[in-house]
């Protein structure tokens, strides 16, 4: 799973409650502010991919008779241009340093901001904030199944991309975050 924007809000809290279960972190300010934090910075960094996907398909519309004339595998060149424009837009595009970048300047944030005391190393309230992420990618899939499944019973069918749709499918996931301890 790929984390996007629309994920923030999620992944944000499940780092604040992480924080707190961690039982080496205390939060000066409360839950919400470290949540807000969190937030803004994975929307920045995740703001910054979805700026440079839009680039990268522009870019191929704009060559795309070039792209069909040469037989062109598209999925494969849009990784290509995206490699290469990725510094640019300063987007790292392996998972793992990315959602450790992420950690550590949510970290360096929460303790700017004086939001957070701590008296271990850094680097071990940042791995908390790591595996927050983390954790929330790999329990999502489970998640939006689970979702998915309670929307297949309803009585009344709800049409995929409608608003109604959408509000129910946000109501249950935030309910299921909720039963897994992930959101407040």
């Amino acid at each position: 799973m790929r984390l996007r924007v629309a994920h923030a809000p999620y992944v944000a809290h499940k780092i604040a409650i992480d924080l707190v279960k961690s039982g080496i972190v205390t939060l000066t300010s409360g839950i919400e502010p470290v949540v807000r934090v969190a937030q803004e910075v994975l929307e920045e960094e995740l703001k910054k991919e979805a700026a440079l996907d839009e680039r990268v398909k522009e870019l191929m519309e704009e060559n795309e008779e070039e792209i069909e004339f040469n037989l062109a595998d598209a999925k494969q060149l849009f990784w290509m241009i995206k490699k290469r424009l990725a510094p640019e837009y300063g987007v790292i595009l392996d998972y793992e340093d990315k959602y450790n970048d992420m950690a550590h300047k949510i970290l360096k944030r929460l303790y700017e901001e004086d939001l957070i005391n701590y008296h271990v190393p850094d680097n071990k309230v940042k791995n908390i904030i790591y595996d927050a992420i983390t954790g929330y990618i790999k329990s999502y899939d489970e998640i939006e199944d689970i979702v998915l499944e309670k929307i297949s019973h309803y009585k009344r069918k709800l049409i995929p991309g409608t608003e109604e749709f959408e509000i129910v499918f946000q109501k249950l996931l935030e309910d299921e975050l909720r039963k897994r301890g992930m959101m407040v």
